[in-house]
């Protein structure tokens, strides 16, 4: 397959976002701002951009001839980490609860994180059920009943409504059980395949709607009303919330357009090596910042360059390490071989 050079630069801002939105969430401890609040949303784009490149990056590489153990040898390298980062995650914080005189049973916490996804690993679960989706689009060719563009439609005011109905209840199930829920994200399943379906393209052949809705005008009015809608205090910021769905779309729209044939620097792919380790151990790392600064006697701006500094160093080389060993990758997170 073809190298394609803007899928190296989304994957880089995607880890970044992810690893920016939880680094902010530890500075609200101390630092709860409209200027921390608009620095969210650049990083809501984070755990979307994930879903849609794996659904794209298979779209071009298999179409409908997807091959044989495609959907066992996917799903394992996601729900091993899952279960193994579950559990340690789980017992962590079990540890941290009890030692804070907050009684809590160990059976209580690990049901929280590894029944209920209530930790960040909560796209582990929703990356699994869009591969075996894709699957299934492709094995018993459901574009001829789901077509891509009509469905990036339909899929984006069911999961604008999908998100909607969420911030309206009051009452919300355990855990993360609403965001694993696949509604939420069809989205980006057809945003997907529109895109590798007119990626080839010649000038004048792609659809006049996805050029008009690529240019920058739309995404900067959109950004625009979201930051204004913002000052009033009316958003929150999450990938779960209605406005995230149109952004997103402009963005990539945009973006994709932008960056073709753009070769991604030495950095850009290094950090695409450690993508998928970053995503898994970052909070880890942050932890043991707050552990070392437990009176958090630290300055703000230096804690916030400690958790950078220690979260991405701490997260590559914990990746580095425990993929020297064969089975590393599969528990811990696989790195990723960028040609």
């Amino acid at each position: 397959m073809q190298r394609i050079e803007e899928i190296y630069w989304l994957r880089a801002y995607g880890c970044l976002a992810v690893f920016s939105f939880h680094l902010l969430d530890h500075l609200n401890q101390r630092l709860d701002t409209l200027a921390t609040d608009l620095a969210r949303i650049p990083t809501v784009l984070g755990t979307p951009l994930f879903i849609f490149i794996s659904i794209f990056l298979f779209s071009m590489r298999y179409g409908n001839r997807i091959p044989r153990g495609f959907l066992g040898s996917r799903v394992k390298y996601v729900m091993v980490p899952y279960l193994v980062y579950g559990l340690a995650y789980s017992v962590a914080e079990f540890l941290r609860l009890r030692a804070v005189g907050v009684e809590v049973g160990l059976w209580e916490t690990l049901r929280e994180y590894l029944v209920y996804a209530g930790w960040h690993g909560y796209f582990l679960i929703i990356a699994a059920q869009f591969y075996a989706f894709y699957w299934l689009y492709g094995r018993l060719h459901l574009e001829r009943w789901l077509p891509a563009t009509l469905w990036l439609v339909i899929g984006s005011l069911i999961s604008m409504g999908w998100w909607g109905f969420w911030q309206w209840r009051s009452s919300l199930p355990p855990g993360y059980l609403h965001w694993i829920a696949p509604l939420g994200w069809l989205y980006l399943f057809f945003l997907a395949l529109v895109l590798v379906k007119h990626y080839h393209a010649r000038p004048g052949e792609r659809p006049a709607w996805l050029d008009a809705l690529a240019r920058p005008s739309w995404l900067m009015a959109m950004v625009g009303l979201v930051v204004l809608l913002s000052l009033p205090g009316w958003l929150e910021y999450s990938s779960k919330e209605v406005w995230v769905v149109p952004l997103f779309v402009l963005f990539t729209l945009w973006l994709m357009g932008r960056l073709r044939g753009r070769p991604a620097p030495p950095l850009v792919r290094r950090l695409n090596e450690f993508s998928f380790g970053i995503y898994l151990a970052h909070p880890m790392f942050f932890n043991l910042v707050d552990l070392l600064d437990p009176g958090q006697r630290l300055p703000l701006p230096l804690y916030a360059l400690a958790l950078a500094a220690v979260g991405l160093a701490g997260s590559i080389v914990w990746n580095l390490a425990v993929n020297r060993q064969a089975w590393g990758g599969l528990l811990f997170g696989k790195r990723l071989r960028v040609a």
